[in-house]
């Protein structure tokens, strides 16, 4: 990470890529990402709009490099315990490791979705996902659609966490309240019954649950 220069007494540090990002991160957990605009970021800043297109060309490569700070250090979390171990605890480990890495920042699923960042956080994380996947015995295509498995399912599965925790006490469409409302036992009586878990605020079991079948279906394949 490069370090902006000392700046003249009364002036603003000078510009650079990294202070950017940490600056937007960081204005991100305030604001969030509706929020969240190149102006605004530039006057947090303390410098002109234009000057920030110098390192971004659109708002989209802010968010492609905001993205990519956030996975820093999950590559690590794979070499972690037992290599020897079940593939498929290390898997889920990294897989957690990402969740958690979203959760960290406000709208960070939001933020990563749709990016396509080729940074070295992104790409070791991903070559720690294929390397845990083809030690195990999978071949190169199903081991790479297995990493977009389990990168999907955990991005879409943190997507709707974030929203819950958002809407949670606000009233709005992802309120548990709204649901239990409109389910009612008479005309929806499956439904009434399982409501205490579809309701609940547990997110680290329903992600673990999902993971569990994504990774018995994995199995499934028959190659580890």
């Amino acid at each position: 990470m490069s370090t902006p220069s000392t700046p003249a007494r009364g002036r603003p540090a000078r510009l650079d890529r990294d202070r950017t990002v940490d600056t937007a991160l960081d204005l991100l957990d305030e604001v969030g990402l509706d929020a969240l605009t190149m102006r605004r970021l530039a006057d947090a800043m303390d410098v002109q709009a234009g000057a920030l297109y110098r390192y971004f060309a659109t708002k989209d490569d802010l968010l492609t490099a905001m993205a990519e700070r956030m996975l820093a250090g999950l590559a690590a979390t794979g070499t972690d315990g037992d290599r020897d171990g079940d593939w498929s605890e290390r898997l889920a480990t990294l897989a957690r490791a990402m969740r958690t890495a979203l959760l960290a920042r406000r709208d960070g699923a939001r933020v990563y979705a749709g990016t396509h960042a080729t940074g070295p956080h992104t790409l070791g994380f991903a070559e720690e996902v294929v390397g845990v996947l083809r030690a195990a015995g999978f071949g190169e295509e199903d081991a790479a659609r297995s990493l977009m498995a389990v990168a999907h399912f955990t991005i879409g599965h943190t997507l709707e966490e974030q929203a819950a925790l958002r809407a949670s006490g606000g009233g709005g469409s992802a309120d548990p309240e709204r649901l239990r409302l409109a389910a009612e036992p008479e005309r929806y009586p499956q439904l009434a019954a399982v409501l205490p878990t579809l309701t609940s605020g547990d997110f680290a079991e329903h992600f673990d649950f999902g993971l569990s079948l994504l990774l018995r279906g994995l199995r499934g394949l028959g190659r580890a």
